[in-house]
Order: C-alpha cells, then structure tokens, then sequence
C-alpha cells in the first residue's frame, strides 16, 4: 500500500482559513497572549450559550490542573479518576500532591461507572473527574446527585466538543465545578496545542486566569499595550507557564465556527460503520441515546475474544493502508499508576475484560466517502 492510499488514523481538519487567520496574527506583529486569545475565549462563551466564564491555555491537561488546584486539591485529599483514560486525567492529581483513587468503567459506553464512584467515596474524597469517553456526554446530572455537597466535580471534556446531553452542551458546567477542553491536534477542534477551562465560578475563574501566567495579577497583553507607563505588576501566587498564544486562537477560532459541520460529518462516517460493520462479530460503540448529541471524538470497537487477536487486528489493518490506535491502555496497565491499585481484576473487573479487545478506528472530518468504504472493506477482510 502506497503512502498516498495509507489512510492514517487522525488528521487534523484544516486548511486555508486557518493558515490565513494564523498569518494574519503573524503579520500584526503581536503573537502571543493577546486580542486573538480574548477573542477566542468570547467565542467560546457564545458557543456554549453563555452563562459561564472560559480561560484560555496551552492544553487540557493545564486545564485539569487549574481547575483542581483552584478548588483547594492537595495533600491527604482524594480524587475519583476512571481507569480508562490518558494519563493526564490522573498525574494532575498528583501534581497536587493528592491520591488519585483509580476506578472501573461502564461495560456499554466505557465512560466512569457511577456505581463504581459511589463505592468509591470516602472521607478524604474532594472531588471526581469524569471522562466524556470518545464524546459520548457522561450523565454528570447523576453523577452531582450521588455525590456528597462537598465533593466538587471537574469534567474531563477533551474528546467532547461538540456534545449534548439533555439539553445541556458539554462546557456549560450547570452540574459541575469547571471543565476541560483539549485542542491538541487529533482533536474534534484543534489549535494544534490548546486547551480551554470553562466555569459558572468567578473564584475558580479568577484563580486560574492568575496562575496561567506565573501568578501575575495582571495580562502581560495589557501591560505591553498600554499607552501609559503600565511596567509595574505583581506576583501573588506561584503559578505557571499555561497561557495560549495567539496564533493557536486564531486557529481555533475559524476551527470552532467549523465544529458543528465537522462533527454532523464524524456522526455520518460514525453512522456508517455501524451500518457496515454490523454482524462481524464486533462490539460497535454505544450509538447517542435520545436527547444526547455525540461529538464523535473515536469510534472505538471491541474484537471478540473468540476471534482474531488485537495485534494481528491491528497488523491486517495495517496491510491494508489503514491506521489504527488504542483508546485507552488504562491506567492500571501503566508502570507508575499500578501503584495505585492493590488488585485490577477485583477492583477494575469491566476494564480488565474489555482493554484488551478495543481499537480505534479512523473518524475525522476530511476523511471520504471512498476512505471510508475502504476502511470497512479493510476491517472485513482482516476478520475473514
């Protein structure tokens, strides 16, 4: 297979637009912190529908950070993570110096398992943070409803722009703390590297648009810009190099004027592989119930453990111009947060059955009809 035939697992759906905003940024002579990223994040509020406050930064794993760390996480305190997941969700737990308590997933849509949350609490258990699994909104309305007052929630929102459950859009934070978002560049919206926080919380809000920039009580933007002598600032926190240059935001802006019509183009590829793989012998992902919107992020099947090996899945795919990823290797698999859990197969028993058996399949907007035919017959043949 040519490498002009490979059909890689993600591309990043850009093009003239966004290179034309990216240099108009150039040649204004101001690329980093700025109008652009202002902009963006008023964007991003009109987006959602408004209601909430959105801080810019360099990825969502800054975000995650911020947002536990402006809701007071540290030491001798817990936070509920799922299993399945990037590590990314966990190590800002631990960054905080706070015990990350890793739990299973559900067996449907592999999102966090309330049940398993609800078992999981403790004395010690500030908050959980759950994970919008390959786009698929988590019931977080539930999820606030069994948790105690003071257990705060921040949504791992990264796979999930754009995506709706039950009227509410992914980001409006009504039965949350704060969540967010990544712009990385598989990503449904991307800057190439970015991510965005959104709150209802003017003190969480407040907080991390501090610490984004080295706990500086005022924006560099504003300082370097003013026409009166405006040197003067102040540190009053150790914060962090997280900010969002401009270039990236005027990426994302054109990209999130694209979100909608790129996802309807996921959910119709998302759409047809259901239809094309039905009866291989596959376990195809949970289609989006009624009232929730799917973002579509991966389309992530499970191979049946009667069949062929992931591998060989994996390889076979690979013969035929096509690639493949895993979505996740949970956490528990991984040599630093093994420490974390005394016994997978008790504790973790649906991610422990069903790790094993997921790949992830390509879904990205700019892919074609004939790709997509072409990744099925892939998948088919491979199987046979």
């Amino acid at each position: 297979m040519s490498q002009e035939r490979f059909i890689p697992f993600a591309l990043p759906d850009v093009g003239a637009d966004e290179a034309e905003a990216v240099a108009s940024v150039v040649r204004s002579g101001w690329v980093t912190s700025g109008p652009e990223m202002k902009a963006f994040e008023d964007d991003f509020v009109g987006f959602l529908g408004g209601g909430v406050q959105s801080i810019a930064l360099n990825s969502a794993t800054a975000a995650l950070h911020l947002a536990l760390e402006a809701i007071g996480i540290g030491p001798g305190d817990e936070v509920i993570v799922p299993t399945w997941t990037f590590t990314a969700t966990a190590e800002v737990v631990r960054h905080l110096g706070a015990r990350p308590v890793i739990v299973d997933v559900d067996a449907e849509t592999l999102n966090l398992s309330l049940d398993a949350v609800e078992a999981a609490l403790s004395p010690a258990t500030r908050a959980v943070v759950p994970v919008h699994f390959a786009g698929l909104p988590l019931d977080v309305a539930s999820l606030r409803a069994l948790l105690p007052g003071s257990v705060r929630i921040v949504e791992d929102a990264a796979h999930a722009l754009p995506a709706v459950r039950d009227g509410e859009t992914v980001g409006e934070a009504r039965f949350s703390d704060a969540v967010a978002f990544s712009f990385y560049a598989t990503k449904t919206v991307t800057t190439g590297e970015g991510g965005m926080l959104t709150t209802r919380d003017s003190e969480i809000a407040a907080r991390a648009k501090v610490m984004r920039l080295h706990g500086i009580d005022r924006d560099a933007f504003d300082r370097y810009t003013s026409t009166k002598p405006a040197w003067a600032y102040d540190v009053v926190a150790a914060g962090f190099k997280y900010n969002m240059p401009d270039t990236a935001a005027a990426m994302g802006r054109v990209q999130l004027g694209k979100a909608e019509l790129m996802r309807s183009r996921r959910e119709s590829i998302a759409a047809r592989y259901a239809a094309e793989l039905e009866g291989l012998g596959l376990t195809l992902p949970e289609a989006a119930p009624a009232g929730v919107t799917h973002s579509w992020h991966l389309f992530v099947v499970r191979l049946s453990a009667e069949g062929i090996g992931r591998d060989a899945f994996v390889d076979g795919m690979n013969r035929y111009g096509v690639g493949t990823s895993v979505h996740f290797i949970p956490l528990h698999e991984h040599t630093y947060w093994r420490r974390y859990v005394a016994d997978p197969a008790k504790t973790l028993p649906v991610a422990c059955a069903e790790a094993p058996f997921a790949v992830s399949l390509p879904i990205y907007s700019s892919m074609s009809d004939d790709q997509v035919d072409h990744v099925c017959e892939a998948v088919r043949s491979v199987l046979s």
